[in-house]
């Protein structure tokens, strides 16, 4: 598929990677902020609603025509597509290893997500009985430990990738070892206390448009040093 020049001249150093998306309401509005930011490229993985779906398509107005969208890829084969140099980073604040880092309880930040703590807290009931039969040293050394940034302070030195996770099941734990593996980070959007989460699509808007500032900020600068 061909897309259109002035489309291409507009392409940023910015991807979007959408793990476990299952809703395609919300995958066909991320496919149109994808768009809209500029994104480069969006890489589905394998457990994503299929782009080509139907609803997919009608919420997307058109976005399938304007950026390059890449689907059903296993996490063996996605680095593949990731230009040289790209750092990985998660939209997620819910992690506990996030948590900690941030504040003492967890309903003091956004995103939090009781289903996935738990399911967090499972891995490290598995590993801390793995770590019985071990010699002393091992353990938890497969355990992602992601720094935690805001999203609005700078992510952008290099040509990054943000992974969206989907509402129900979240981001899988391939998604958190690539961006440990990539020195990525965690970016957090805060909300006020009492609000549970941010929709997919809403949170995926936020962090490429800020991503698309950024770039905007350190070319405007650059231009000007060169002037």
């Amino acid at each position: 598929m061909t897309y259109p020049e002035t489309q291409l001249r507009h392409l940023l150093p910015l991807l979007l990677i959408c793990d476990n998306l299952r809703d395609p309401g919300n995958l066909g509005t991320i496919l149109r902020s994808a768009a809209g930011a500029g994104c480069s490229k969006v890489l589905l993985t394998k457990g994503c609603v299929d782009a080509w779906e139907p609803k997919v398509l009608r919420a997307a107005m058109g976005a399938h025509f304007q950026v390059p969208i890449i689907n059903n890829l296993d996490w063996e084969t996605l680095p593949n597509y990731l230009p040289t140099n790209t750092r990985v980073y998660v939209a997620d604040n819910c992690g506990l290893h996030a948590q900690a880092q941030l504040s003492n309880k967890a309903s003091d930040h956004g995103w939090v997500c009781e289903r996935r703590l738990s399911r967090l807290h499972k891995y490290e009931e598995e590993v801390e009985e793995e770590e019985d039969d071990l010699e002393p040293g091992a353990g938890k050394a497969w355990l992602p430990e992601l720094e935690v940034q805001s999203y609005d302070l700078d992510w952008t030195e290099a040509p990054a990738a943000v992974v969206i996770g989907g509402e129900t099941h979240g981001l899988s734990l391939e998604s958190l070892q690539l961006a440990e593996s990539t020195r990525g980070k965690r970016l957090l959007i805060p909300v006020v206390p009492g609000v549970d989460s941010l929709n997919s699509a809403m949170a995926a808007s936020i962090l490429l448009f800020e991503g698309k500032r950024q770039l905007r900020v350190k070319a405007e600068h650059s231009s000007r040093d060169r002037s």
